[in-house]
């Protein structure tokens, strides 16, 4: 009967033993299977970290080469004459009526100008003297764009000029294909302050 007991003991231990073995087993396997996944999840977070900087840096990249901005500007209505930093002005306080857009063919006032940007018009500016082949190019560039604005300059520095609110690119020639790309970024961009407001229906007669 003795030996018979300790037979019974003996596989009880060996039982308890083998179940404390395969739990010890499962926690090993949980353990690994944690650090697993506590890994994968890093390297995931690290890809879409990667693949956000290169998105964002895409956008940095894109960006017109040589456009400047000029932050925030008033926006006040005045009825006389406004002296502006920048030439031709790219915003600031403005007069009520806003200029239609389209095509000029002589200098327009720079505060009705001011008041159509504040609209979202591109205006391009440029002097007169640069020839009637770099004129009909802009001429070109202008036409059919019911938020663009084409007029000579004679003061600004630089053969052409392109101006949206608080927004200006300089360029030597009407050919820069540049002056298509600000046109595409900022006619009713998000510089706009009155997105949608109207460019039609103000002063000025526009030739086309």
């Amino acid at each position: 009967m003795a030996k018979n007991g300790t037979s019974r003991v003996r596989a009880a231990d060996a039982r308890a033993r083998v179940a404390q073995a395969r739990a010890e087993q499962q926690a090993r396997a949980k353990r690994r299977k944690l650090i697993w996944n506590s890994a994968i999840g890093a390297l995931v977070l690290v890809l879409i970290g990667g693949i956000t900087f290169a998105v964002l840096a895409g956008k940095d990249a894109g960006k017109i080469a040589g456009v400047k901005t000029f932050g925030k500007l008033t926006q006040n209505h005045v009825e006389t004459d406004v002296v502006y930093p920048q030439t031709p002005p790219v915003g600031g306080d403005h007069n009520p009526v806003f200029l239609n857009c389209g095509i000029y063919k002589d200098p327009v006032k720079n505060e009705n100008a001011v008041h159509s940007l504040e609209h979202g018009a591109v205006w391009i500016t440029y002097q007169p003297g640069i020839g009637q082949a770099q004129i009909a190019a802009l001429k070109a560039a202008a036409a059919g764009k019911s938020y663009v604005v084409l007029s000579p300059y004679p003061t600004q520095p630089a053969p052409v000029t392109v101006s949206a609110w608080s927004t200006q690119l300089t360029l030597d020639s009407a050919t820069d294909p540049r002056l298509a790309e600000f046109i595409a970024e900022y006619m009713q961009g998000p510089q706009t302050p009155e997105p949608g407001a109207p460019c039609s229906g103000g002063t000025g007669t526009p030739t086309g």
